[in-house]
């Protein structure tokens, strides 16, 4: 793996490696971590990014947002990147909320969502990420993945149906799949959503004691949460493996969710800003032009 600084990427460096220092930086996962990250070592109640004070956090949460849209629309006209937003996390993490809170202000013509599912019949008979790939950003274009090609070294992973030589060969094919991307002018920015177990039992109960919640609430969700410590080993493994100079993970301590949406709205828009975007030429012919 080559070193971030001889990457050849159609978009600056600082766009995706947190500097020395920031406060987001104890946050992002080195290349190439091994064995593997330490979650238990990553406090999910932790507020870095926090001023202290609520009120205030929600409000610049409000801002930063407003500061997207104006940075979104400069990204679109732009037209020279594509930017792909990975949240992956477990039940409860907050993936829906992420994005409501984050890019609510952001027009539905620039900015898309899928929210990924169980593959399909048709997508199961190609390779596990053909579906993925149709839906990855064009230039100008902004995606943000509500759960992601990730759930694929994930899933079948605790459930058994994987081994460890083809969890290996998979994390080769994403770190490929996303250098391709990068390559092309796409940047990735990939969050993992860390919450407690506390926190996710907390949540879970509040979707069953509300009425108008049961419908985000299947008892799958109680099967996977037996599953706590698997899942979590999961995530330290992939995360170590596929963090990349071009593609870095960052770990998102959630269990506030306003904290949550702070932390990543901050990192979208500092991203975005890293860009130097700027609107295309205008036509010499618009001088003096006037509208009879």
């Amino acid at each position: 793996m080559p070193p971030a600084a001889d990457l050849d990427l159609p978009f600056p460096e600082a766009a995706l490696r947190a500097p020395k220092g920031s406060r987001w930086r104890d946050w992002q996962i080195d290349p190439g971590s091994s064995p593997r990250v330490s979650l238990a070592a990553l406090d999910p109640g932790a507020k870095p990014f926090s001023s202290g004070d609520k009120a205030a956090d929600k409000a610049a949460v409000e801002s930063l947002a407003a500061d997207i849209d104006t940075l979104q629309e400069r990204f679109h006209a732009d037209g020279r990147f594509g930017l792909l937003v990975v949240l992956q996390g477990t039940d409860t993490a907050g993936k829906d909320g992420t994005v409501r809170g984050v890019f609510s202000r952001t027009s539905p013509l620039g900015v898309h969502t899928v929210g990924w599912k169980a593959p399909t019949e048709t997508e199961r008979a190609h390779d596990f990420l053909w579906r993925i790939h149709q839906r990855t950003p064009g230039r100008g274009e902004v995606m943000v993945f509500n759960r992601s090609h990730y759930e694929d070294v994930l899933v079948p992973v605790v459930n058994g149906s994987l081994d460890a030589a083809a969890t290996a060969r998979r994390y080769d094919a994403i770190n490929a799949f996303e250098r391709l991307l990068a390559d092309s002018g796409t940047v990735v920015l990939k969050f993992m959503l860390h919450i407690s177990r506390d926190e996710q039992r907390e949540r879970l109960q509040a979707r069953i004691d509300d009425p108008a919640k049961h419908w985000k609430f299947s008892l799958g969700d109680l099967d996977a949460r037996r599953q706590w410590d698997d899942y979590q080993r999961a995530y330290e493994n992939l995360l170590g493996a596929t963090s990349t100079p071009w593609a870095p993970w960052t770990v998102v301590p959630a269990n506030s969710k306003t904290h949550r949406n702070l932390m990543i709205a901050t990192l979208v828009r500092d991203t975005l800003k890293a860009l130097n975007l700027r609107y295309p030429p205008a036509d010499p012919r618009l001088a003096g032009l006037r509208v009879e």
